[in-house]
């Protein structure tokens, strides 16, 4: 990016940016034909993705942050601010209704039921359009060449990959290269935003900085340990590689 100031965290070099600048960097890519991978990081990805940090750094990877968990570790172990919190819930179809060109995108991941849905939303509601979708159950089980090629075939500019952490970043990293897309992005539970099947906090919850605790309520279940151990492990994370730089 132009913008390469970076916040590291835990070792992963998080860049320290805004909407407008992030939208503007993947439009551009996608202008000059280039390839670029985003993530966005919060505590869970922080923990869970640690294994995947060597390829981060060497690919064309993007990583910015997402949550308040991270302004807490960049202050508390760097002395330092991200500018904006850039989850991709909400950064995503900032982009994608705001971006004035119409662009090709493959939806991967998601439970079969819920994949059409959300696929209609980023047509209606984004107006952008759908050439293909896979579902992260059966259609996953497909042999990973044959999605690249079905991905490719439907010359996709950009992939936006729902499996959560790792899995999501897993695939990414280990199918990028084959993929002729110029942006795939990571984005956790977003289709399941979009098709209703997941409903966000209230816009107050959300200003405040605590949509997770909005979601630990309705999920307590599947997110408790995210929210009680996983935030230990972040922590110590954070702690044990506070004296490096990206």
């Amino acid at each position: 990016m132009a913008e390469k100031n970076v916040i590291p965290i835990a070792g992963f070099p998080v860049v320290k940016t805004t909407t407008p600048v992030l939208s503007r960097y993947l439009l551009r890519t996608m202008w000059i034909n280039k390839k670029m991978t985003l993530f966005f990081a919060n505590t869970n990805f922080i923990v869970q993705c640690r294994h995947l940090l060597d390829k981060m750094k060497n690919m064309s990877v993007t990583i910015v942050n997402d949550g308040v968990g991270m302004d807490i570790a960049a202050y508390l172990f760097r002395r330092d601010a991200f500018k904006e919190n850039l989850n991709g819930t909400d950064f995503i179809p900032y982009f994608l209704s705001g971006a004035n060109i119409s662009m090709r995108v493959f939806m991967l991941g998601g439970k079969p039921e819920m994949l059409g849905k959300a696929a209609e939303y980023v047509r209606t509601t984004l107006k952008q359009e759908v050439v293909g979708t896979c579902d992260g159950y059966g259609g996953l089980a497909k042999d990973r060449a044959v999605l690249v090629e079905l991905i490719n075939n439907a010359q996709a500019e950009m992939v936006l990959v729902a499996l959560g952490n790792p899995m999501q970043e897993e695939w990414i990293l280990a199918n990028r290269q084959a993929l002729d897309a110029n942006v795939v992005i990571g984005v956790g539970a977003l289709f399941d935003f979009w098709s209703g099947d997941k409903p966000r906090a209230p816009r107050l919850v959300q200003r405040i900085h605590l949509e997770w605790l909005y979601r630990l309520c309705i999920e307590p279940r599947r997110l408790v340990r995210r929210y009680t151990v996983d935030i230990v492990k972040f922590l110590l994370l954070c702690r044990k590689y506070s004296g490096e730089s990206s």
